[in-house]
């Protein structure tokens, strides 16, 4: 009888702390749910986010609002991301067959200045690359991509407002849908 008595104990306790385990796990998808939906605290459209600035690998400055007004392809990347490095000769194709018609591509580099550097004198691109470093782990959090995973591409429209978005490697089909839109 005593063993019956310990038993439902343990049967009773196990329970409890499945619910409780399961109540704390439901309110923390909810919560992350909630932050995700919610996009951070930066929209393309918001004055703050024009106002940045970033070093370019080659010197001078990368001023966001320089390309305000038009189209533009943001996109965020590493040279320590294998899907970074394969897409960025697309991201510099699709600059170079759709700047005539007013849009514009920049890449922003979450990565150190010198590695960067190396990089671009091996593999160049055409378009404008910014040094983002860490503050481009925030950017692309308060963007909407909480998770901070690179690469990270956006659309902007002429009006600032978010179009697309992808967290992953692009492919071409996601480049031709969004110039599209």
């Amino acid at each position: 009888m005593k063993t019956d008595l310990n038993r439902r104990r343990w049967l009773y306790g196990g329970v409890a702390a499945v619910a409780a385990g399961a109540g704390v796990g439901g309110a923390w998808m909810k919560h992350d749910a909630n932050a995700a939906n919610a996009g951070g605290n930066v929209n393309a459209s918001d004055p703050t986010f024009w106002s940045r600035s970033f070093v370019r690998p080659e010197g001078g400055e990368l001023k966001l609002a320089d390309f305000r007004g038009k189209p533009l392809l943001v996109n965020f990347w590493a040279t320590w991301c294998p899907p970074c490095v394969e897409e960025l000769p697309m991201v510099d194709r699709f600059f170079h067959d759709h700047a005539a018609s007013g849009w514009q591509v920049i890449g922003l580099a979450i990565d150190q200045p010198t590695s960067v550097r190396k990089f671009l004198e091996k593999t160049p691109v055409s378009f404008p690359v910014g040094l983002a470093g860490l503050e481009g782990t925030e950017l692309v959090k308060q963007l909407g991509n909480t998770t901070g995973g690179l690469p990270f591409t956006l659309m902007l429209m002429a009006d600032g407002k978010v179009a697309a978005q992808k967290m992953g490697k692009l492919g071409p089909a996601d480049l031709d849908a969004w110039r599209r839109a």
